[in-house]
């Protein structure tokens, strides 16, 4: 993560960062001429003033220019940068929740907004967790706090320099491990009863050999479509919930 000022944008991510009173914030941006009637609005001015934040109000073309014109709805939250957990804080979320981890490996994925989708249906799941590597792969950035809808600040995210021996590691505390490929066992018949961990590989080359090699069972989800591939975040999606749907059956 970068090690100067980032930015939250939007309304529903700048709420969840307010109220995670682990999240430091520096200060609230609200475009001038909001309007102070307006729920969320009153909602987020309520909680800044209860952190003493600094709000400043400035013209819609400054928080254009910050958020990179993305949609910022006329709020954002300048923060320290984003905190990475450990695989300790993974197995712990877990824990509290009285669950088996169910955690979510990511190969590479370097699209912030395959991330952010991908932490926003994690936090739907019920996945303790999600692990990236440090090298070729997307971090937590703004964009990908925004494409998260405050799941970001819900789902921990363990960032590993090796994902081969983070595997290692994860099967060695008792955990299975299942990756995605084009052949494999049809996801539906999956049951992620159990500990149990995810690989979702890369937009365009799926899990890399080595890791392949440490994979307890591959998974696959059958397409009679002319297009053989699903887009990164659409494929996690339907697995985590297969996961779900074994863990809270019927």
């Amino acid at each position: 993560m970068k090690n100067n000022e980032d930015f939250i944008i939007g309304r529903h991510p700048v709420v969840a960062a307010l109220r995670n009173e682990g999240q430091d914030i520096n200060k609230l941006f609200l475009q001038s001429g909001l309007s102070k009637d307006d729920e969320t609005v009153k909602s987020i001015l309520k909680l800044a003033k209860g952190r003493h934040l600094v709000i400043s109000n400035v013209p819609k073309s400054k928080l254009d220019l910050m958020s990179d014109h993305q949609n910022h709805q006329g709020v954002m939250l300048a923060i320290a940068a984003f905190k990475y957990a450990s695989l300790d804080d993974l197995f712990a979320n877990a824990e509290q929740k009285d669950e088996a981890p169910f955690l979510v490996i990511l190969d590479n994925i370097s699209d912030p907004h395959n991330l952010g989708s991908i932490l926003r249906t994690a936090d739907a799941a019920g996945v303790h967790g999600v692990i990236i590597p440090k090298h070729r792969s997307v971090g937590l950035t703004s964009t990908v706090a925004k494409t998260s809808a405050g799941a970001i600040e819900r789902v921990p995210v363990a960032k590993v320099t090796n994902l081969v021996n983070t595997v290692n590691e994860l099967k060695d505390r008792g955990v299975w491990v299942f990756g995605t490929d084009m052949k494999g066992t049809d996801y539906r018949r999956w049951d992620a009863q159990g500990s149990s961990a995810l690989i979702i590989g890369s937009e365009g080359k799926g899990i890399s050999p080595l890791l392949k090699k440490q994979v307890d069972e591959m998974l696959t989800v059958p397409m009679i479509g002319n297009i053989q591939s699903l887009n990164a975040s659409v494929a996690a999606g339907l697995l985590m919930y297969q996961g779900f749907n074994s863990r809270h059956s019927l």
